[in-house]
């Protein structure tokens, strides 16, 4: 049963979202704050977290940046903001989906199993392979990834992108490809979704070396030069 972790400070909110997971078969935790929600995860495993941005304290926008930081957990973010350079911001920042207060809890309940789906496919990959790229090792058996011994901390979506490009180096893959190979979703809404993970991604791999070729007017592959 997977365990999952609401971080609201509305009470009521808090009881009716604990309500209604476990009504659809889900182990539920409540913290009131990001502090809160820090301290839990410190001592237990959570398979998905629903995060309100609105929060007490340390806002939700910083409280994504620091469990990306130290975990690997999708993360669905719940917020009044419907604007697009709002979602896109926290789909760069590493959220797996974002849903828009008042939500519809149908629809809260769907998207949660999407994201879990996505994460069990990427888990159920076969993850027996080290793949080696110039001085870039990716361990999928131990979800490592090290640039000149060095470890890299990659968010979810930015792993598995690194790892559908350095599993075929030769192979251009679109951002149609990358789209659904990493979200498990048909049409891509927004191709900026794919440019903003790609380019934190080269972010984090720089180390005086190349990586990741843009192959202007179709997409991505790895840097063979």
């Amino acid at each position: 049963m997977n365990k999952i972790l609401i971080v609201e400070d509305d009470p009521e909110i808090n009881k009716m979202l604990q309500t209604l997971l476990r009504k659809n078969k889900y182990t539920a935790a409540a913290a009131f704050s990001g502090t809160e929600a820090l301290l839990l995860l410190e001592k237990e495993s959570f398979d998905l977290i629903l995060l309100d941005l609105m929060l007490p304290g340390l806002s939700g926008e910083e409280i994504l940046t620091k469990i990306n930081e130290q975990f690997q957990i999708p993360i669905i973010c719940v917020s009044a903001k419907d604007d697009l350079d709002t979602k896109l911001g926290l789909i760069r920042d590493g959220a797996d989906d974002y849903i828009t207060k008042p939500f519809n809890n149908e629809e809260l309940i769907v998207r949660i199993g999407a994201v879990l789906r996505r994460v069990n496919k990427d888990t159920n990959i076969d993850k027996s392979n080290i793949f080696q790229f110039k001085d870039m090792i990716l361990d999928s058996e131990n979800h490592i990834v090290t640039v000149k011994g060095q470890p890299i901390e990659l968010t979810m979506k930015e792993y598995s992108i690194l790892q559908l490009l350095i599993s075929n180096p030769r192979k251009v893959f679109t951002k149609q490809n990358i789209f659904e190979s990493v979200w498990s979703e048909e049409c891509i809404v927004d191709e900026r979704v794919v440019t903003v993970h790609v380019s934190n991604l080269r972010n984090k791999l720089k180390h005086g070396e190349a990586y990741i070729k843009t192959v202007w007017g179709i997409g991505y592959k790895m840097q063979d030069n």
